[in-house]
């Protein structure tokens, strides 16, 4: 259900820091990362490289920052990145990188490397949350001097291999509490007026309008297809507001946006968007699609490579 009116703020007026103390009060721990997440990531120690690129201080709490590496990194090979988790609540891109990791990582090996980072904020995760406790959207964040410190940790990160990624997969869903919650909450969080928007039932991909690769992702909509449905156009031939340009495919200029899937300049990348709300799909089907989009683009650049 849609709320009449948020409530915190008032209508017309941006959030101040009272707001945002309010809204913070309000969010509770749901879920552990460090049962979920770094559970998963020991275990997978015994066959990949793990280790910290950041800690998150928000106390009384604190979050180690991890990232997954093929064991056997060479220089000659191409660099691959997954990440997960920007937004905490997207469930399916955190579970599902880490499954990419345990059931196919291994097969890429002395192909490419590999890097996933399966959560990238890790507060927004066991709250099962879109912002950090700042009330700050990571994903609009990976910019230079970014407010988010989840953003600029995976940043700096990543800022050596900037040019090495052939590819980029950034694992998200669309869920229906971005209708119920999220998006009336950024709304009054600014100042705005709420528009309700229309949550398309389906898998979709975002691809970059600043340099589209159609075919590429095509190709990962024909593996996805196989494993959940993939979202059709609205009446206006649209997905959440964006001009449909192939079954299952918007384009956002990804960089220009400050989103996670234009940090680096791989020419391959895409953002996954999961609908886990379908009565169609189940959770494990969801991780599965994550999975499915990450072996094709995989395999998609590979086979472009050798030819």
């Amino acid at each position: 259900m849609i709320p009449a009116a948020y409530p915190i703020g008032t209508p017309g007026f941006a959030w101040g820091d009272a707001e945002r103390a309010l809204w913070l009060a309000r969010q509770t721990r749901r879920r552990s990362y460090a049962a979920d997440v770094l559970g998963a990531v020991e275990r997978l120690r015994a066959r990949f490289d793990a280790s910290e690129y950041g800690r998150l201080d928000y106390p009384p709490d604190s979050y180690p920052l991890y990232a997954i590496r093929s064991r056997k990194w060479r220089d000659d090979l191409p660099c691959v990145l997954v990440t997960g988790g920007v937004h905490g609540y997207e469930t399916s891109g955190v579970h599902g990188a880490l499954q990419f990791v345990e059931q196919h990582a291994e097969r890429y090996a002395g192909r490419v490397n590999l890097l996933v980072v399966p959560c990238i904020s890790p507060w927004a995760y066991e709250r099962i949350h879109r912002w950090n406790p700042q009330a700050i959207d990571p994903n609009r964040s990976f910019r230079d001097d970014s407010p988010a410190a989840e953003s600029a940790a995976f940043m700096r990160l990543v800022a050596p291999l900037r040019d090495r990624f052939i590819l980029h997969v950034d694992l998200h869903e669309t869920t229906d509490s971005d209708e119920s919650e999220f998006r009336p909450a950024l709304a009054a969080r600014d100042g705005q007026s709420f528009e309700p928007g229309e949550i398309p039932d389906g898998f979709y991909l975002v691809d970059d309008s600043e340099k589209p690769q159609p075919a590429f992702q095509d190709a990962i909509i024909a593996a996805v297809a196989k494993v959940t449905h993939i979202a059709p156009a609205d009446r206006n031939g649209e997905i959440i507001g964006s001009t449909v340009v192939a079954p299952g495919v918007i384009r956002y200029p990804l960089k220009k946006l400050g989103l996670c899937a234009g940090v680096t300049n791989a020419p391959y990348t895409t953002t996954t968007e999961v609908y886990p709300d379908s009565p169609r799909a189940t959770p494990e089907q969801c991780n599965a699609a994550q999975v499915a989009a990450v072996c094709a683009a995989i395999d998609f650049v590979l086979a472009v490579q050798q030819t």
